[in-house]
């Protein structure tokens, strides 16, 4: 089974988390988040597959996050369509890594939530 891996390859946890696939066998499509950002669309659908609040798809600490106030706006509540289009804007404001597959997405890398739904 093979898994799309979104990632942004300077960061460290991305790189941690692509090192534990590669040990691990896991198949993957490597996508760089800002020269390949997620559009809102497929946001939508991995939100859905995802089962997690749309808040968890924002990195929250990210200069972007922080610069555009977004907690205030999360807070005053943003429509979930409206997340979708403000994420699809800067792949700085999703949170990474991502692995999304047939059925599943995880966001961020911890290490028993991806043994859990990947081994």
């Amino acid at each position: 089974m093979g898994v799309l891996f979104v990632e942004y390859p300077k960061c460290t946890t991305c790189k941690k988390a692509k090192a534990w696939l590669d040990s691990h066998g896991i198949e993957y499509v490597d996508r760089h988040i800002v020269e390949d950002n997620p559009t809102a669309e497929e946001l939508a659908a991995w939100h859905r597959t995802s089962g997690l609040p749309v808040r968890r798809f924002f990195n929250t600490s990210g200069m972007k996050y922080r610069e555009l106030g977004i907690k205030a706006k999360l807070d005053a509540g943003m429509t979930d369509e409206e997340c979708y289009e403000l994420l699809a804007t800067d792949g700085m404001l999703v949170k990474r890594p991502l692995v999304v597959g047939e059925d599943l997405v995880l966001i961020g890398f911890k290490e028993p939530a991806w043994e859990e739904a990947l081994l």
